[in-house]
């Protein structure tokens, strides 16, 4: 979980930055979407203590809003969201691999894609491959991470303890107050911190999840939290926010200043850090695919796992092949703005459905639980989230969206509800069964 939180954190603080328009408001913005991420996760916790079934938000909503509002959120995720998190982290780990190669000069876009489409193909295979294995990676990304972070808050201190602090005088001088900046600038902020809900998405697949579920959150999300605004601190100690803005690669350039010679090492832990993000991307994004297909709302072949590695290794390829062609037009800025549009959209319907499970259906067991004004709070920091870069500056690019996700219902009524050419895909399901050696899943993995 740790790591896909942390997975774009270098390449987006000059985002973040540059929307707010200093750096004492950025440091506020970071906390402040730490805070909403720990809060949320805190309604998050008790939804997958109610309904201890894996899928996450699907799972939610198809339980608490009905099975229009799921396939809706099926649709967009499985076509777009989860895809254009994978290919973003994608470009980020490749941004960090090729940097140093191209030390004078932005490197060619088509390098990076292709390196990124590498990332992409290889993690698919590991995933598919071994679950035990993939979690193993899992684990060593995490451990390297938390140490580059380390290096990296270590030699802030000492650069601020060298009295290197101009970028902290006049901090709020020329902050960006308005609803759209505010709006973008936190887009950017919580895509840092996106995967904190991972471990909804396999509830199943937990021990406890009453005890350890509530537990990993908060200590996950609080870490990471500290981490995020101890790096920002030392990414301010050592560069101005014009540096940062016009950066690339922050770690590079801030290794570079404060190593030396010893600066590479900066971006190897960056891209270690974007690969082990990227391998928790796939593990969570593979298992939604999964549980849709399970309820019917996604083709058969997508429930199925493989007969001796037990791994939902359909969902994952249908997952890689969309994520590779989300990744060809390869617009970092528009994948971020548009994913965080439709994320935010659906975690706003999640949150109405715990208000609705509190409200309506007092007596199910919690094992946890959180007050109702909670959830009630969020929801409306949810809605701010949708709506604020379209009242203050609005772009067609929304409405697209939008539209997009609309049309979920529209493909929802004659497929599912009505199961028009219900026998369409029989061919290629048993094609594609024997092909991959696959069959129907017991519903726990």
């Amino acid at each position: 979980m740790m790591e896909e939180k942390q997975q774009k954190l270098s390449l987006k603080r000059e985002t973040v930055i540059s929307s707010i328009g200093s750096s004492g408001a950025s440091l506020v913005l970071w906390a402040s979407c730490g805070l909403l991420v720990i809060l949320v996760s805190f309604c998050y916790a008790e939804l997958g203590t109610v309904i201890q079934e894996s899928g996450g938000e699907y799972i939610y909503i198809l339980r608490t809003s009905g099975p229009v509002m799921a396939f809706m959120l099926a649709f967009s995720s499985i076509l777009f969201v989860r895809p254009a998190g994978v290919a973003g982290i994608s470009l980020s780990f490749a941004q960090y691999v090729v940097a140093p190669f191209y030390p004078e000069c932005p490197p060619p876009v088509s390098v990076v894609k292709c390196v990124a489409a590498v990332a992409i193909l290889v993690l698919a295979i590991v995933n598919c491959m071994n679950v035990r294995f993939s979690m193993s990676v899992q684990v060593f990304f995490m451990v390297a991470k938390v140490v580059a972070l380390g290096i990296i808050v270590v030699g802030g201190v000492v650069m601020l303890a060298k009295g290197n602090a101009e970028s902290f005088q006049n901090s709020f001088e020329n902050s960006n107050v308005g609803i759209h900046p505010i709006g973008i600038a936190l887009y950017q902020g919580l895509w840092s911190y996106d995967g904190w809900n991972n471990l909804n998405y396999v509830t199943e697949e937990l021990k406890r999840p009453e005890v350890n579920l509530p537990r990993a959150l908060v200590i996950a999300i609080s870490l990471v939290t500290g981490l995020y605004l101890l790096v920002n601190v030392s990414y301010l100690t050592v560069m101005t926010p014009n540096e940062l803005m016009s950066s690339t690669a922050v770690a590079v350039t801030w290794g570079n200043k404060v190593l030396g010679s010893w600066g590479w090492i900066m971006s190897l832990a960056a891209a270690l850090s974007a690969f082990g993000s990227l391998n928790g991307t796939f593990f969570s994004g593979g298992r939604v695919c999964f549980v849709a297909a399970r309820e019917g709302h996604m083709p058969d072949i997508l429930s199925m796992a493989h007969v001796h590695r037990l791994t939902p290794s359909p969902a994952l390829i249908f997952t890689t092949v969309i994520s590779l062609v989300v990744l060809i037009p390869g617009d970092f800025q528009s994948i971020v703005n548009y994913f965080s549009f439709t994320a935010w959209f659906f975690y706003a319907v999640t949150l109405s459905g715990l208000i609705y499970l509190k409200i309506k259906k007092p007596e199910l067991p919690r094992p946890y639980s959180v007050p109702i004004v909670l959830p009630i709070l969020i929801l409306l920091v949810a809605i701010f989230l949708v709506l604020a870069p379209i009242i203050d500056q609005p772009q067609i690019e929304y409405l697209y969206v939008a539209l997009f996700i609309l049309s979920g219902a529209i493909v929802y009524v004659p497929f599912i509800h009505f199961k028009l050419c219900p026998g369409m895909f029989d061919k290629v399901t048993t094609f594609l069964q024997l092909f991959l050696e696959v069959a129907p899943a017991e519903k726990n993995l």
